[in-house]
């Protein structure tokens, strides 16, 4: 047997010396091309041709299937189809091609074929980069979300896979999590929404996995931190929304690397099957995170943790001898196995093979929505009359700062580094809106007197500022000296930055600040020297051509925070790069500005436009519902400016008469509408009373309190831009 195969632990490898890894490399890569692997012809296996079954039909095939089935076989399906050596020295980059788990030629049957996310498909040098899930949901467009989860999920067949990970929804409790931009930010209901919506987009064609389950809000320790909070906070801001994704039907949840209450997430019992699979019902299979998702044989399998990815470690024969030696029921493995096939057949009749191929990888028609979440998802915090900007009037711009013409579009060097075939920067996008009338200049600023002096010339300086992948994103401590990504404890922009938009100020009135990241990135003290101000997150491979479109008034924005972005950072929950423990409360973000009446920078849910909107008539459907009843909201939402646009209208509820603490107000639903010059138009947000519950821990139940309630309509989460409306449950 090769070295490379006893070798069955990610531990071994790294204890070797350099030199021998080095070598031990040679050999693998050899040995890989001497025995190649080969994988079956057919993309479903036995599975091919089955079609749409029923749920019952369905059953009775995988009994029908794990009857043939020795328990090496079985232990096949739950375990991945790789060593960690091959892991770790074959693949050109991460995830280039599929990574396979449970292929078995002798039986026909087929893996689960794993490609990562969320921002796109990560196979492979073509495929689309849309903007990162935080800019989707500043686009409070579910509608929207789920077009982007058809497209990856056709480029997710297309690339060979037939499972995309990258529905992921871990709530964001401080904006300095490096891998905020994967996800769609600090409120459980808009996770569940988008992440729900994108679920179904891509199980038009492919399984979905959500993750990481759960309480997975730190990058830097992620590998050791013990989440410690109160079933409440569990059940009301940590689980809500992976809940909402398994009953849209996802097929696979993620379990997370950390520890909740001192228990590792992949070895978590109560988490993986007690809430998951029993309480909620989930019929699909769980799957580790990668290397360090598991820690051990019988505490994860025993746990409820169907399947071992991206390398096998800890299941394959050590799986098997634990079944043997009475430490893991069979009956448990039998389960396991029973959840991958089910949702192997169920996705072998799904989608349209022939819209998969090659080809529509990255293709015209993919990147042109890419452009259109680019265009709707940017928000515009701050407008001191200066956009859009007027072509028939401004006749030379100056744009500032090396990030736009970089064409950063998120994190390029973790999990979820997409490679388009291009990325449009900022500076081309500027230069082609601006058109041939308009002279765009480009200036670094790195000497602040350079930049003063040059923005006296111009009618116009944009400063492009903000973060990139070694600000942020998946950590790697490349040494001890040079960290690259992972959490931020700095929030705001660095001081050359900082100088760069207060020194092209100074030169020019008329300067516009354009951020790049992916979170919350404080805006004091500056923000008062720019007369506008854009929050464009990573905005994929088309962001250099919305941001031209929306700073000519090509496009009217109509994107809102998915974040709150504080004033300062103690109005923060406790944070840090290196921690063993932390405690979760109920409380952050906007819960936190609402409870502890923090004057923030801008709130959760805010975003201007180039038009005016007027909110009126608030009126209540009934004053009064019953405990299974329906709370309608519902306002007048009024142009009253002079161009077409798009606005979210959002809906909180608040109890005021509680037995418990709760917070102020929680978002319970938005819409989007388009409103043309003039025109009014009715929203109504329907609100079930089911969903004004609180978690009673005592009697491990949801409570609906007979109580007195408040009902909010408006354009942000900040009461100054809400209506209200008092009802009560009885």
């Amino acid at each position: 047997m090769s070295e490379y195969i006893k070798i069955d632990h990610i531990d071994q490898l790294l204890a070797m010396p350099l030199a021998r890894q080095k070598k031990f490399r040679e050999e693998v890569l050899k040995h890989v091309k001497e025995n190649p692997v080969h994988h079956m012809e057919s993309e479903w296996g036995r599975f091919e041709n089955v079609g749409t079954l029923g749920k019952d039909e369905i059953e009775d095939l995988v009994t029908e299937v794990m009857s043939e089935m020795t328990l090496e076989q079985k232990v096949n399906q739950m375990s991945a189809d790789y060593t960690p050596a091959v892991i770790q020295f074959v693949p050109d980059r991460y995830n280039s091609e599929p990574y396979y788990a449970g292929e078995d030629m002798e039986l026909d049957i087929p893996a689960v074929r794993f490609t990562d996310g969320p921002s796109g498909v990560v196979l492979g040098y073509h495929s689309t980069a849309f903007p990162v899930s935080m800019a989707r949901a500043a686009s409070f467009d579910p509608e929207l979300e789920k077009r982007v989860g058809d497209v990856i999920g056709i480029e997710t067949r297309s690339g060979g896979a037939n499972f995309f990970a990258g529905v992921c929804i871990n709530l964001l409790r401080h904006p300095g999590w490096g891998r905020a931009q994967e996800t769609y930010g600090e409120d459980p209901y808009l996770l569940g929404i988008m992440g729900s919506a994108l679920t179904k987009g891509v199980q038009n064609h492919a399984m979905a996995c959500v993750k990481h389950f759960a309480a997975n809000s730190i990058e830097n320790a992620r590998f050791m931190v013990s989440v410690e909070m109160d079933e409440r906070a569990l059940r009301e801001l940590y689980l809500p929304h992976f809940k909402m994704c398994v009953d849209s039907g996802a097929a696979s949840i993620m379990s997370a690397y950390n520890r909740v209450r001192g228990e590792w997430c992949g070895h978590n019992k109560y988490l993986l099957t007690d809430i998951l699979k029993n309480e909620w019902g989930f019929e699909g299979f769980v799957m580790s995170d990668f290397i360090f998702g598991i820690r051990g044989t019988v505490d994860a399998a025993n746990a409820g943790l169907d399947v071992e990815m991206h390398a096998t470690q800890f299941y394959g024969h050590r799986l098997v001898d634990a079944v043997r030696a009475g430490e893991v029921p069979e009956a448990q493995v039998d389960d396991a196995v029973r959840r991958i096939l089910r949702q192997k057949i169920r996705f072998a009749g799904v989608g349209s093979p022939e819209k998969y191929d090659r080809s529509r990888m990255g293709c015209a028609e993919h990147a042109e929505l890419s452009l259109e979440v680019a265009r709707k998802s940017a928000v515009l915090l701050k407008n001191d009359h200066v956009l859009p900007l007027d072509r028939t009037k401004v006749k030379k711009v100056l744009v500032a700062g090396d990030l736009a013409r970089t064409g950063a579009i998120g994190d390029s060097k973790g999990s979820s580094a997409v490679f388009p075939p291009y990325v449009v920067t900022a500076l081309e996008g500027i230069q082609k809106a601006a058109g041939e009338n308009v002279q765009v200049e480009f200036a670094r600023g790195v000497v602040e007197d350079e930049l003063r002096q040059r923005g006296k010339d111009f009618d116009a300086v944009i400063v492009y500022v903000g973060l990139t992948h070694l600000n942020e994103g998946e950590y790697f401590p490349s040494s001890a000296d040079a960290p690259v990504g992972g959490d931020r404890l700095d929030l705001g922009l660095t001081y050359k930055e900082v100088g760069m938009i207060e020194a092209a100020a100074e030169g020019n009135e008329n300067t516009i600040v354009v951020l790049q990241g992916g979170s919350a990135i404080q805006v004091e003290p500056w923000k008062d020297k720019a007369k506008g101000i854009i929050m464009q997150w990573y905005s994929g491979m088309e962001g250099g051509t919305a941001l031209g479109e929306i700073l000519f008034g090509d496009v009217n924005p109509s994107g809102k925070l998915p974040v709150t972005i504080h004033a300062k950072p103690q109005q923060l929950p406790y944070f840090g790069l290196h921690l063993e423990t932390v405690d979760y409360d109920l409380y952050h973000g906007y819960f936190a500005a609402d409870k502890f009446q923090q004057e923030v920078s801008y709130p959760f849910g805010y975003g201007l436009s180039y038009t005016k909107y007027q909110y009126s008539n608030i009126r209540l459907a009934s004053d009064s519902i019953t405990k299974d009843g329906t709370v309608s909201i519902t306002v007048d939402v009024a142009n009253t400016g002079e161009r077409a646009g798009e606005e979210i209208v959002e809906a909180y509820v608040g109890c005021l008469k509680s037995e418990v603490d709760r917070h102020v107000k929680d978002l319970k639903g938005f819409r989007k509408v388009h409103l043309m010059p003039g025109e009014t138009k009715t929203v109504t947000i329907d609100v079930d009373a089911e969903n004004l519950a609180y978690y009673y821990e005592d009697k491990k139940e949801w409570v609906v309190e007979a109580t007195d309630y408040m009902a909010y309509i408006g354009a942000s989460s900040s009461e100054k831009d809400l209506l209200k409306k008092g009802f009560r449950i009885v």
